[in-house]
């Protein structure tokens, strides 16, 4: 198996799409006619959106939105770049939530967190 996409839901799809454009310098792949679906072109994989009934009607269990006044669900989407303080100031600056300003982690990688504007947890990091 290939790891082709993750699709992280959220409450607006365009919101979303705007937000890591800003944010993160991504640019939209495709955008459903419906607006509840939508991807960004990220290089190998796709990091794509859906919005939150898409996942209900997917889910028949149900499933925990992302939230941002809750914390963070257990996993996240990391974005690397040369300079990680930078890419940081951005995506605060474009209305992320600051968790981590950048610290050299201890194998040498330099490393900041955010969260999105649904809650995901986001990591900037150097290349490794």
């Amino acid at each position: 198996m290939n790891f082709a996409y993750t699709i992280i839901y959220v409450q607006n799809v365009a919101k979303a799409v705007a937000f890591y454009e800003k944010a993160f310098g991504l640019q939209q792949q495709f955008v459903h006619e419906s607006g509840q679906y939508a991807e960004m072109e990220t290089g190998a994989t796709t990091l794509a959106f859906a919005i939150n009934e898409l996942a209900n009607s997917n889910l028949p269990g149900g499933f925990r939105e992302n939230d941002p006044s809750q914390p963070p669900a257990g996993i996240e989407i990391a974005f690397t770049t040369e300079d990680v303080a930078a890419g940081y100031r951005r995506a605060v600056a474009a209305g992320a939530t600051g968790l981590a300003e950048p610290k050299t982690k201890p194998w040498g990688q330099v490393v900041a967190y955010v969260r999105d504007l649904d809650g995901v947890l986001v990591e900037i990091g150097s290349p490794m």
